[in-house]
C-alpha cells in the first residue's frame, strides 16, 4: 500500500563488508520478526514510515541490512559513512536511539557490536591503561588495592581525609570517591583534593609506596575541565567521572582534557542499571564497557561475579574479557571489582579476575573491628595470602587483622 516498506532492510543473504559496523540486538514484538527488525534497521539508518517519492541510489547503500536472524536476536550491518568521525553520541543516537520508542517494538535490548578499523581508528583508546597505571604506582606483581570511605557522603574533608590517611596507612593504593561524592556544601571538591593530597604526601613518605586519589569530578563539563587542571597542578594521577550520567560528550571532552594535563581517568557506571539490568530491553553493559574503551578511560568497574551487584559470574568474565583483550591500538583498560567485597572473597576475585584486576572494597575495610586501618591490612593480607598460594585460614593465624576480618565476615557474599 505504500506505507511500510520495512522489511525492504532485510536481506538474509547479505554479507557485511570490512566497511560495516554490526550490532546485536533482541527483540521482543508481536509481530513478525522479518518486520520488526527491519523497523529496527529503518528506524536506526535511513528509513522512515512510508516509502518515498524518491530515494537516490546513492542514499539507498546506506540503508542498514538485517542480515542474520536467530530466534529473536538479529544482527544488523551499517555502513561505516553513517556515522560522524570519533562522535560516540551520534552513533549511540543512530543504533540506540529512536528505535527504542518504536510502538511497534515491545522491547529491544542493545547486546553487542563489532566496529571496523575505519571506524575504531577515529578513538584513542586509554592514554594509560594496565601497564601505564602499574607505572604510576610502581606495582607490578599483585592486584591494586582501593576503597571508598564510608558512608560514601556526609564527611567533612578533615574526617574524609583522616580516613583516607588510616587505610593508606594500612596498605591500600589509592582512595576512590564514591559516584555521589562531588562538590556538596560540606566537603567542596578543592578543599577535599588538597586535604587528601597532603596526606598522600605523608603516608608516602611514612610507607616508601605510591599512592593516589580517584577524585571525582563529575560535573557540568566546563567544570570538569576545571577540576582537572586543578587536579593535576596538586600532581594526583587520576580523575574519575561517571560516565553514564555525565555522558559520552563531557567523556570525550575529559578525555582530551586529561590527555592535555597527563592523567588517567577511572570511569564509575552509575545509573548503568537503568539501561543494563534486564535482559529483554535497554543496553549491555558489555556495549558500554566497549565505548569505554573507545574512549580512553584507563579503569572501569565490571562487577565482582561475588558482591552484592547483580551481575552473573559469565557476563563479569565476558567484561573482563573486553578490558583487557587485545582490540586495535587500544590498550587495555584496568578492570575493577567492587561491591559487597571483604578480605574473605579475595580469593574468588583473583581466582576470576588474576592479577590484573583492581580490588575495591568499601564496608569490607572500614567496617573492620580494628577500623580503617585494620581493614586495609586485613586487605593487602588476604591478597598476599592468594598470591603466595596459602590459605586465607592458615594466614590468619599470624595476621591478626585478617583473622578478625574473617571471624567478622567469613566468606559470605552479601546481597
Amino acid at each position: 500500500m505504500g506505507f511500510e516498506w520495512y522489511t525492504d532492510f532485510v536481506d538474509l543473504n547479505y554479507e557485511p563488508t570490512e566497511n560495516d559496523i554490526i550490532c546485536h540486538f533482541t527483540v521482543k514484538s508481536s509481530l513478525p520478526i522479518e518486520e520488526s527488525a527491519g523497523r529496527v534497521a529503518s528506524e536506526s539508518s535511513v528509513g522512515t514510515w512510508t516509502t518515498l517519492a524518491e530515494l537516490p541510489d546513492r542514499i539507498k547503500k546506506l540503508m542498514a541490512k538485517v542480515f542474520r536472524i536467530e530466534g529473536n536476536r538479529i544482527s544488523v550491518a551499517y555502513d561505516v559513512e553513517l556515522f560522524e568521525e570519533g562522535n560516540i553520541p551520534q552513533f549511540l543516537s543512530s543504533v540506540a536511539g529512536n528505535i527504542f520508542g518504536m510502538r511497534a517494538i515491545e522491547a529491544l535490548r542493545f547486546e553487542d557490536f563489532e566496529v571496523p578499523e575505519d571506524f575504531a581508528r577515529d578513538y584513542g583508546g586509554p592514554q594509560f591503561g594496565i601497564d601505564g597505571v602499574r607505572e604510576l604506582l610502581n606495582i607490578y606483581d599483585r592486584p591494586l588495592t582501593a576503597t571508598v570511605p564510608k558512608p560514601k557522603v556526609g564527611f567533612s574533608s578533615d574526617e574524609y581525609a583522616e580516613i583516607a590517611y588510616k587505610s593508606l596507612l594500612g596498605g591500600i593504593d589509592i582512595i576512590k570517591d564514591d559516584e555521589n561524592l562531588t562538590s556538596q556544601r560540606f566537603i567542596r571538591f578543592e578543599d577535599r583534593l588538597k586535604r587528601v593530597m597532603r596526606v598522600i604526601d605523608k603516608v608516602e613518605q611514612e610507607t616508601g609506596e605510591i599512592k593516589t586519589y580517584l577524585v571525582n569530578v563529575t560535573a557540568e563539563t566546563y567544570e570538569m575541565e576545571r577540576r582537572a587542571d586543578l587536579v593535576a597542578d596538586f600532581g594526583n594521577e587520576f580523575v574519575m567521572i561517571d560516565f553514564l550520567t555525565a555522558g559520552f560528550s563531557a567523556l570525550q571532552t575529559l578525555r582530551d582534557k586529561c590527555d592535555e594535563v597527563g592523567l588517567a581517568i577511572h570511569a564509575h557506571r552509575a545509573m548503568h542499571g537503568a539501561l543494563t539490568r534486564y535482559r529483554d530491553h535497554g543496553i549491555s553493559l558489555k556495549v558500554l564497557t566497549k565505548l569505554v574503551r573507545m574512549v580512553g578511560v584507563d579503569n572501569m568497574h565490571v562487577g565482582t561475579g561475588v558482591g552484592k551487584m547483580a551481575g552473573r559470574r559469565d557476563e563479569v568474565v565476558e567484561l573482563i574479557r573486553i578490558c583487557r583483550d587485545d582490540w586495535y591500538h587500544y590498550k587495555r583498560v584496568f578492570p575493577v571489582s567492587s561491591g559487597g567485597l571483604h578480605p574473605g572473597l579475595v580469593p574468588d576475585v583473583v581466582e576470576l579476575f588474576g592479577r590484573d584486576v583492581i580490588i575495591q572494597a568499601g564496608g569490607g575495610v572500614h567496617g573492620h573491628p580494628n577500623g580503617s586501618e585494620g581493614g586495609a591490612k586485613a586487605l593487602r593480607q588476604a591478597i598476599d595470602s592468594v598470591i603466595e598460594g596459602v590459605s586465607l585460614e592458615e594466614y590468619a593465624e599470624s595476621k591478626k587483622e585478617l583473622r578478625l576480618a574473617l571471624e567478622k565476615w567469613g566468606k559470605i557474599s552479601p546481597k
